[in-house]
């Protein structure tokens, strides 16, 4: 074998694609594609719903189980976050945010499992985001009234208001895409890892680069770097959220 030969690798190639197409149906004329993302997405959902079906089952006020302390544990923990982020005066948004959290850390960790990662598809991270920008302003208008926040947008010169516009738009983008290019940018980095590994065993002749670096570095970007996205995704939502009503509760 000659350096040239090494050089270009696995015969596979390197390639790196978007989530793959199920299916497709037309509704009116419009056609929808049925995404592995969509697929996984509701694969996650299903074993959540069993998780919890499971944790909440049977419980009791004396003599409690284990499983009953975890699923208190949990639901104490989400509502502590979310008062010491953003104010007792919002404890009606636990819910929303641990399932922002519990969908995010799934949906990165699947591909630990062979799968696809979730977040690596550009749709997930802002299809979380519309329904967070939605919540942002309708917090705003409910606050102030709708005038009221029209008006925020007009003052202190009236001038600003094209760049308070792009400015409100752009922040369900830049959420999605800071998730997002987190996360993909692990898996083109582990997939590269990979890709010049096997051109090192190929020479060798020895398969044993390609199982435990490649494996450590999933450990790092889905399993570290899924929990860091996830975490900074819910702390920006309840931030951006509890920044719209000025009568929100300072944090503790």
């Amino acid at each position: 074998m000659n350096i040239s030969d090494f050089l270009k690798g696995s015969p596979d190639g390197f390639d790196v694609q978007g989530p793959k197409v199920i299916c497709s149906f037309d509704v009116f004329g419009v056609t929808i594609n049925l995404t592995e993302t969509v697929a996984i997405s509701w694969l996650i959902i299903l074993a959540v719903t069993l998780l919890l079906l499971w944790l909440t089952s049977g419980m009791k006020t004396k003599n409690i189980s284990k499983r009953q302390v975890a699923a208190e544990w949990i639901v104490q923990t989400l509502y502590d976050l979310v008062e010491s982020s953003m104010g007792k005066h919002w404890r009606k948004f636990a819910p929303y945010i641990g399932a922002l959290f519990t969908f995010s850390i799934l949906g990165s960790l699947v591909s630990m499992i062979g799968l696809r990662s979730v977040t690596a598809d550009f749709n997930a991270p802002l299809a979380w985001a519309l329904v967070t920008f939605v919540f942002i302003h309708g917090t705003n208008i409910r606050t102030h009234g709708f005038l009221g926040y029209l008006k925020g947008y007009v003052e202190p010169v009236f001038v600003m208001m094209p760049i308070n516009v792009i400015s409100e738009v752009s922040t369900p983008v830049s959420m999605s895409l800071r998730h997002f290019g987190n996360i993909v940018s692990g898996m083109v980095i582990t997939s590269m890892v990979y890709f010049a590994l096997s051109a090192v065993t190929k020479g060798i002749g020895i398969a044993f680069l390609t199982i435990g670096i490649p494996a450590v570095l999933s450990l790092y970007f889905d399993l570290f770097g899924g929990f860091m996205q996830a975490f900074v995704f819910i702390m920006l939502t309840m931030a951006y959220i509890s920044n719209a009503d000025g009568r929100a509760e300072t944090a503790a």
